[in-house]
C-alpha cells in the first residue's frame, strides 16, 4: 500500500529554517509528480509547492516563492521542502501528496486537491519568536 511518512517539522523563529522531508513507499515513485500542501490552524489546504517527477520542474505558491524550494531524490523515494526566511504565517501541518495521474502538469494548474489521491500523515511547523 501506499504510503507517505513525514519527519522534520518543529519550532522556528521568525527568520529561521526548517527542512521537510517524505519518505515514498509502495508505488513507483519516479512515475509520479510529488507536492507539498499545508492547513493552518483553522484554515483549508494551501498548495506550497509541487516537483515533476523528472525533478527539473517546480511549482511554488505565490505566499513561499523565494523562500522555499522542493526537491526529490528518486533514488531513495524522497521529496524535501527546504523551507528558509520563516514567518509566522508559514506555521501550521505540512503534508506531502502523491499526484493522481501521471500527465505533464502546467503552472496554472497544479494547485487542486482533487489531483492528488494520498497525503502523508502531516508534521507540524511552529513560527514564533
Amino acid at each position: 500500500q501506499v504510503q507517505l511518512v513525514v519527519s522534520g517539522g518543529g519550532l522556528a523563529q521568525p527568520g529561521g529554517s526548517l527542512r521537510l522531508s517524505c519518505v515514498a513507499s509502495g508505488f513507483s515513485f519516479s512515475d509520479y509528480h510529488m507536492a507539498w500542501a499545508r492547513q493552518a490552524p483553522g484554515e483549508g489546504l494551501e498548495w506550497v509547492s509541487i516537483i515533476l517527477r523528472d525533478g527539473r520542474v517546480a511549482y511554488y505558491a505565490d505566499s513561499v516563492k523565494g523562500r522555499f524550494t522542493i526537491s526529490r531524490d528518486n533514488a531513495k523515494n524522497t521529496v524535501a521542502l527546504q523551507m528558509n526566511s520563516l514567518k509566522p504565517e508559514d506555521t501550521g501541518r505540512y503534508f506531502c501528496a502523491k499526484r493522481r495521474d501521471i500527465t505533464y502538469v502546467y503552472g496554472n494548474t497544479w494547485a487542486s486537491t482533487r489531483d492528488y489521491d494520498y497525503f502523508g500523515q502531516g508534521t507540524e511547523v511552529t513560527v514564533s519568536a
